[in-house]
């Protein structure tokens, strides 16, 4: 077992083809998927509890008869955070109180301004009613993904944080529940799936309705959030997890292996990605790797994913790096040099940005306070990562004076007679002082 990343070099006349099929990745969401989380959309929809608790038996291998067995509250929850060993509990709490710290910061008031005649227009901004979290059961179970994406919504002022979390064989991890609690969450619901997602999106006599679903899951939950998208909001249809670090060649090789198997132990699709204008340098981290993985308690998980994904890239200069960095539009990526912030002016593209060659990406995952939700496959182009201004709302504040809608009416006529809309240029004309 090794592990072997494609070796780029920017001066090749196909680097551009070569990188383009690299970062080439598709979603498995074939039409057999799809087929069955519409069936399982629709049985949710017209059955309510009794199919979600058939689903649940079905797929997590329990035999409960009724939601009553599959709901959690704020006692059990903090229950759950004064069982887990104490180390935990302080890692928990000293992580949410920096990402609420920090989240804390993004919160956006409602303004308004008045003009000279007395119109006053302006938005308000108001949290949304409810908000459902969905957290991967068993294997995958992320505490750090529970407080990234229910202190933001908190902190917004949601009223009521739904959280759905499968417990396959009735297995329930504490530390989940742990994290709930501290992330301001008063009531679980142990079921998964797309069943989950469809009890959030539609409501059954159990479960409430919610106004935006959040949180990862397997492509099932991906392919029913894509599905119910537009009978409540959604944050993203993520895909696999992703680092690119630029490196000047004088950072220890061996962080940089760790960092790059940081990303890579995700799962198999994902990608890590590293680019320096020292061959030497990418050399020394390969030699790293192959050192390093046989240490790995998922090395086969690491292999896979450096020998189909991984990517070493040589460039001339760190300007071509930052080129390089804005075609990708990497998840994650770290400026593991000497003055990262010389190079922040380049970038353009990226979700978070860990500068120094001290800060490891792993830090941004649980501890550091931005949100760890982030755009991945190239959607740092146009997307964001998780904050409170998601789980908040807007509505524009338009209040005329006589005065502003006698003047504003002309306007609004001229332009309304341009479309052929009578109506609108009548009503706005009877506002016109004669």
């Amino acid at each position: 077992m090794n592990a072997n990343p494609v070796q780029l070099s920017y001066e090749n006349q196909d680097f551009n083809e070569q990188l383009d099929h690299l970062l080439a990745w598709e979603s498995v969401s074939d039409e057999e998927v799809q087929q069955r989380v519409k069936h399982i959309i629709a049985e949710v929809r017209s059955r309510g509890d009794d199919a979600l608790v058939e689903f649940t038996n079905r797929f997590d291998r329990l035999s409960v008869s009724s939601m009553e067995e599959l709901t959690l509250g704020e006692e059990q929850l903090q229950k759950a955070l004064e069982t887990i060993p104490e180390e935990q509990r302080q890692a928990l709490e000293v992580a949410a109180n920096r990402i609420r710290s920090y989240h804390e910061r993004q919160v956006q008031p409602s303004w308004t301004y008045e003009e000279d005649d007395g119109t006053l227009l302006g938005q308000q901004v108001l949290p949304m009613d409810r908000v459902g979290l969905y957290v991967p059961g068993g294997k995958a179970s992320y505490p750090s993904s529970v407080m990234m994406n229910a202190i933001p919504a908190h902190v917004a002022g949601v009223k009521e944080i739904i959280m759905v979390v499968p417990t396959p064989d009735g297995v329930v991890n504490d530390m989940v529940l742990a994290a709930a609690a501290v992330a301001g969450v008063k009531k679980v619901f142990t079921v998964g799936g797309a069943q989950a997602v469809a009890a959030l999106a539609y409501g059954t006599e159990t479960v409430p309705g919610v106004d935006k679903i959040v949180g990862p899951g397997n492509i099932y939950v991906a392919t029913a959030k894509r599905e119910v998208f537009g009978q409540v909001g959604i944050d993203m249809i993520a895909g696999p997890s992703e680092i690119m670090v630029v490196c000047d060649g004088r950072t220890d090789p061996d962080w940089i292996a760790m960092d790059l198997f940081s990303q890579a132990e995700h799962d198999e699709d994902a990608q890590s990605i590293l680019v320096s204008p020292d061959q030497a340098f990418l050399d020394q981290v390969l030699e790293s790797m192959r050192r390093l993985l046989p240490e790995m308690e998922r090395k086969q998980i690491i292999a896979e994913s450096m020998n189909n994904r991984g990517i070493m890239i040589h460039v001339p200069d760190m300007k071509a790096a930052c080129e390089v960095t804005n075609r990708i539009a990497p998840e994650h990526l770290e400026l593991s040099v000497e003055d990262p912030q010389a190079l922040l002016a380049d970038i353009r593209h990226a979700g978070a940005i860990f500068m120094g060659r001290y800060t490891a990406e792993a830090l941004g995952d649980y501890c550091a306070g931005p949100n760890h939700v982030l755009p991945t496959s190239g959607t740092a182009r146009f997307s964001s990562p998780l904050g409170v201004y998601d789980f908040q709302k807007r509505s524009s504040l338009i209040h005329f004076s006589p005065e502003g809608a006698s003047e504003m009416g002309k306007v609004a006529s001229v332009l309304a007679r341009g479309e052929s809309l009578t109506a609108h240029a009548r009503s706005a004309e009877y506002r016109i002082k004669k």
